[in-house]
């Protein structure tokens, strides 16, 4: 016996064969096809009606003139061809369009629940016999696809969940057809796409209706029983990924997603799988397993516990030396991953993971010898040491031979973003190492190694973001004379933000390493306090900067906390 599948598609296909389309020349066209019967070949051979007599042979006298044309022209009148023309002129527009409302969606939500339960009811009643059920399960897949409206009509989505058919919606994703669980997944999808144009409300309700039915447990279970190898399957997972990735943008959905079910456990063994070409649902298996740990630090965590950091860092690892072809699924699915990883070495249990997978190895063999992986790899790595969490990783920095690959690249011409993290790699080494230890020593003397060349590099830096920055204060200061207090309270963060552009966080990095070089080494200071004058200028402007840090920070977190007494303690250190 065929297989319900089988013949669910062929009901489909069927209804298309039915349908004989006219082609320009006059023949019937199946299909888009020609008929398998071909026209003979031979111009003499007569084919068709007899050609009318010449206007002088007799008709005969049973036969009337054909004045109109009707048995040999298109057997329509004079007259009924000026109807017809003035018919076909008429605007669409003269035809009412149904009307969106609240009856509207009640009619519909009426037919829809009949369909679900017609089918389950023949479905049940001919178990054996799925032609007998065949036609319900393709009315059902028919209203399924008429839902898709709805994401016109936002305003509507509460009244849809009031009549309860967002649970019965959701509950076609367990259908035993995955025609129709895939439809109704894709339907789930574009009723949360975040091109939706609803109110905050409106999608938090249908939402909260759809997680409320069970919806994260019945994706889970789609991606065990769907096989991907089968094109209808495929496209089910993707739309399925899609709805993760809608709902990801919530953070405490996001957090329900990573918690409460098992998508970060499928999704680390989805984006395993291997392929080649990598295909577009392993690259977005990357992605919205990255939009996951973006969003929650509770995710992070949860994926350390998954040994997700050793999984991600083997990924990455057949990516020490060779580039994925540019433009490709591969290439953003590697930027994925590695945006993945950058995020779960924020979390203190993330470093500490990424020590034990050695990934620090691993980035440092990137830096040096990567392509597409160097930039990504020093960003990583820049991640992984900040904060006071990072000394682990600090100390397997130098005993990796770290401090050679990351000052060797700082003293060569290097883009903004790079100089960026290589100044944040300096700053998290001098706050993490412990006071008096091989690993500090060995780092205050590569700053001091070469007659101070990597001080001088970073003064220089340091007049080139201030020149930058103090350009964009006159700015700000020349439109605040126009601003009475409370548009510059509105104001506040684009001014912060056009700071940032211009340099700031990087003047304000500077600024603390020189700190720490003052405090700590007397060759440093004296050099630092003679290349400041060669400008008449003074370590009081490295304090200003760190001062301003200071009084910036007004949370009392343990991180915020140790922030402060660490910038207080430098200040002194800067009269």
């Amino acid at each position: 016996m065929s297989s319900l599948d089988d013949l669910f598609k062929a009901s489909f296909r069927n209804e298309i064969y039915k349908s004989a389309k006219l082609a320009p020349n006059g023949h019937a066209k199946f299909n888009g096809k020609q008929p398998a019967v071909s026209e003979p070949e031979d111009e003499d051979m007569e084919a068709g009606p007899t050609a009318p007599p010449d206007d002088d042979e007799d008709y005969g006298p049973d036969i009337p003139d054909d004045e109109e044309g009707r048995f040999f022209g298109g057997g329509v009148t004079q007259e009924e061809n000026e109807i017809l023309d003035y018919m076909e002129g008429q605007e669409s527009a003269d035809i009412a369009p149904e009307k969106i409302d609240t009856a509207w969606l009640r009619k519909l939500a009426l037919n829809f629940e009949k369909k679900i339960t017609k089918n389950a009811e023949l479905r049940a009643k001919f178990e054996d016999d799925p032609t007998k059920f065949m036609g319900s399960e393709a009315d059902l897949d028919t209203d399924v696809k008429a839902l898709s409206i709805l994401a016109e009509h936002p305003e509507l989505y509460g009244e849809f969940a009031k009549l309860g058919c967002v649970g019965s919606l959701v509950g076609l994703l367990a259908h035993e057809n995955t025609d129709i669980a895939i439809d109704a997944i894709e339907i789930v999808a574009e009723l949360t796409d975040e091109d939706v144009e609803a109110e905050e409300v409106q999608w938090r309700g249908i939402v909260d209706a759809m997680v409320e039915a069970d919806l994260l447990d019945l994706l889970v279970s789609n991606f065990r029983r769907f096989e991907e190898g089968n094109e209808s399957d495929r496209s089910g997972v993707y739309h399925a990924l899609s709805v993760l990735e809608n709902l990801a943008s919530q953070v405490s959905l996001s957090e329900k997603i990573g918690q409460d079910t098992e998508v970060l456990k499928w999704l680390l063994q989805r984006i395993q799988k291997k392929e080649s070409p990598v295909t577009q649902n392993k690259q977005y298996s990357a992605e919205v397993l990255a939009i996951l740990l973006q969003s929650s630090p509770l995710n992070r965590r949860k994926l350390c516990e998954l040994d997700g950091v050793d999984i991600l860092l083997q990924l990455l690892a057949a990516y020490r030396k060779r580039d994925p072809v540019k433009g490709t699924e591969e290439e953003e699915f590697v930027e994925n991953v590695f945006d993945s990883l950058t995020c779960v070495v924020d979390e203190s249990e993330g470093k500490q993971k990424f020590v034990e997978a050695e990934g620090v190895e691993l980035c440092l063999i990137m830096i040096r010898e990567g392509k597409m992986s160097k930039p990504r790899a020093l960003r990583l790595m820049d991640h992984a040491l900040a904060g006071q969490a990072g000394a682990e990783v600090a100390e397997k920095l130098v005993d990796a031979a770290g401090l050679k690959v990351v000052f060797s690249m700082f003293m060569k011409k290097q883009d903004g973003a790079t100089t960026e993290h290589l100044l944040g790699i300096f700053s998290s080494l001098l706050r993490a190492l412990p006071a008096g230890e091989a690993g500090r020593i060995r780092t205050l003397a590569k700053f001091v190694e070469k007659d101070y060349e990597k001080i001088e590099k970073l003064v220089k830096l340091r007049r080139d973001y201030a020149k930058k920055v103090a350009a964009v204060d006159d700015e700000i200061r020349s439109e605040q004379t126009k601003l009475d207090a409370e548009e510059k309270e509105e104001m506040a963060d684009e001014w912060l933000s056009r700071r940032l552009d211009a340099g700031l966080f990087c003047l304000q990095t500077v600024d603390v390493i020189l700190a720490w070089l003052v405090a700590e080494d007397a060759g440093a200071e004296k050099r630092i306090r003679t290349l400041f004058a060669d400008r008449d200028e003074t370590l009081a402007v490295v304090k200003a900067t760190i001062q301003e840090q200071l009084d910036t920070i007004v949370g009392d977190t343990e991180e915020e906390t140790m922030t402060k007494e660490m910038l207080t303690t430098l200040v002194q250190f800067l009269t």
